[in-house]
């Protein structure tokens, strides 16, 4: 089987997930015993169609422009069995470089008309055309997300049309604490690549894998989000600097303390540790919550509680320059920017329990 995956991603080194989902794929296709030539639109040259129809009436089958689509990707088009559109989700569709592909496979079709089963006006095709697969990214946490982008290929693909691959919160599954849930879903993407090879479609358990869901609190997660984006503003970086510098999302409130404390929690260096936190905050936000650590479990609440292990009484915005990196949390202590009362030994363990 020749398969040809086309990526439309204009992203890439690590910081495109169309590119992630996409290798992952591929490689269960050519475990499988497929030629897969892939393809990143981002490195080649194609031109706009202008709507002059050369290509119907002067010279049928062949673009009046001799670019990288007409001279290469035109090509590998019609002799694939096979052919993954991989995109990220723009404004709930196909991205500007999928749809100037697609665009261009016009001296594909015949100019004629014809109904279909459906009652439907279509153009004969001029070549017949490999199934067809689409795979998404996006942002947003719901499926429901690739609800118009679904439609249009549908209806552009039809029969052809053998399997639609989204993955919602697709950044999300990069952050710290997703990793096992990455690795279930690169290895659905693996099987999928396989079982599209071997059988044509991909089985509903192995979808129900490639969809696990991410957000289990979608509050939560718009919490966690614009608390990056908001981050993101401060420091006046792109999300690719933002990773570059290993920067962390800055809470504002105490419902952003506790949840990215929460995720930041390490339950190996935590081990049978049984101990309560208490954080009394003071300026820019004021009040209270206490962490309840049981041997590699954490809960967060608000307010305070008798006798804690430990209680940290300090600045909001101190701790969260310690929490963040910004400051060292043993030379403010040093320079009583806060201060402690109870057990020591636990505040020199928060480099183990919770990770940056």
């Amino acid at each position: 089987m020749k398969v040809l995956a086309i990526n439309s991603s204009a992203r890439k080194g690590g910081q495109s997930k169309t590119e992630w989902m996409l290798e992952y794929l591929v490689e269960g296709m050519a475990g499988a015993g497929a030629e897969v030539d892939v393809v990143n639109l981002r490195d080649k040259k194609i031109k706009y169609c202008t709507g002059c129809y050369t290509c119907w009436t002067k010279t049928p089958g062949k673009c009046i422009f001799q670019d990288d689509m007409t001279k290469e990707l035109l090509p590998l088009l019609i002799q694939a069995d096979l052919v993954v559109y991989a995109t990220p989700l723009y404004h709930h569709t196909i991205n500007a470089h999928m749809k100037t592909f697609i665009e261009r496979t016009l001296p594909c079709a015949q100019p004629f008309f014809e109904l279909k089963e459906d009652g439907k006006t279509s153009h004969p095709m001029r070549f017949e055309m490999g199934k067809a697969v689409v795979l998404s990214v996006a942002g947003f946490p719901e499926y429901s997300a690739f609800d118009q982008m679904s439609a249009y290929v549908r209806f552009l693909f039809g029969e052809r049309l053998v399997s639609e691959l989204y993955r919602p919160a697709a950044e999300s599954l990069m952050q710290p604490g997703m990793e096992q849930r990455r690795i279930v879903i690169e290895s659905a993407l693996n099987a999928a690549g396989r079982e599209l090879v071997e059988k044509g479609a991909v089985a509903e358990e192995t979808m129900a894998d490639i969809h696990l869901p991410v957000a289990n609190n979608v509050e939560q997660f718009h919490e966690i989000g614009n608390m990056f984006w908001r981050t993101c503003i401060a420091e006046g970086v792109t999300p690719k600097q933002f990773g570059e510098r290993k920067l962390i999302p800055r809470p504002d409130s105490l419902k952003g303390f506790m949840l990215l404390t929460r995720m930041a929690f390490n339950p190996k260096g935590a081990g049978d540790m049984v101990a309560t936190l208490q954080y009394k905050f003071n300026g820019a936000v004021e009040g209270g919550c206490y962490l309840s650590i049981t041997k590699g479990t954490i809960i967060a609440q608000e307010g305070f509680c008798e006798n804690p292990d430990l209680t940290i009484d300090t600045p909001f915005d101190t701790w969260m320059d310690i929490m963040t990196g910004k400051a060292d949390g043993g030379e403010m202590f040093a320079a009583e920017k806060y201060a402690v009362n109870g057990d020591l030994e636990l505040l020199m363990k928060m480099g183990e329990l919770f990770a940056r």
